[in-house]
């Protein structure tokens, strides 16, 4: 206990015998108590909040490098977002060729309607002939 031998430890409780007497010696042995108590809980406080401290170093350590990963991440989205695309017209474009694909073979192209705002129905007469 704090590096006291036990010779050393009996040397101390003969002095304050002699100093404090019988009658006064507990009492002090219990102040003494309290006080090395109160020091040990100021200690320990210190311990459990030194390790809290490190504990959120090693968190926040950990939070920055998430952070540069997803910055990274980022600049490289960014960099695909400045190239001039444009999804809608490369659909039309190729929409346009599978169109103009399709017109040069050899299907006929009266059979192929132009687009229309409205639709219409027409009714097919259907000649039923009977033998």
């Amino acid at each position: 206990m704090f590096g006291i031998g036990f010779e050393e430890f009996l040397f101390i409780i003969i002095i304050a015998i002699l100093f404090l007497g019988p009658e006064k010696l507990p009492d002090a042995m219990v102040k003494v108590a309290r006080f090395i108590k109160s020091i040990k809980k100021v200690m320990n406080d210190a311990k459990h909040t030194l390790e809290s401290e490190m504990r959120i170093a090693d968190i926040k350590e950990e939070a920055l490098s998430y952070k540069k990963q997803l910055d990274e991440a980022t600049n490289e989205l960014q960099s695909f977002k400045n190239h001039k695309i444009n999804p809608a017209q490369e659909i039309e474009q190729a929409m346009q060729s599978a169109k103009n694909s399709f017109n040069q073979k050899d299907t006929p192209s009266e059979n192929i309607e132009t687009k229309r705002e409205t639709v219409s129905f027409k009714k097919q007469s259907v000649n039923n002939e009977e033998a």
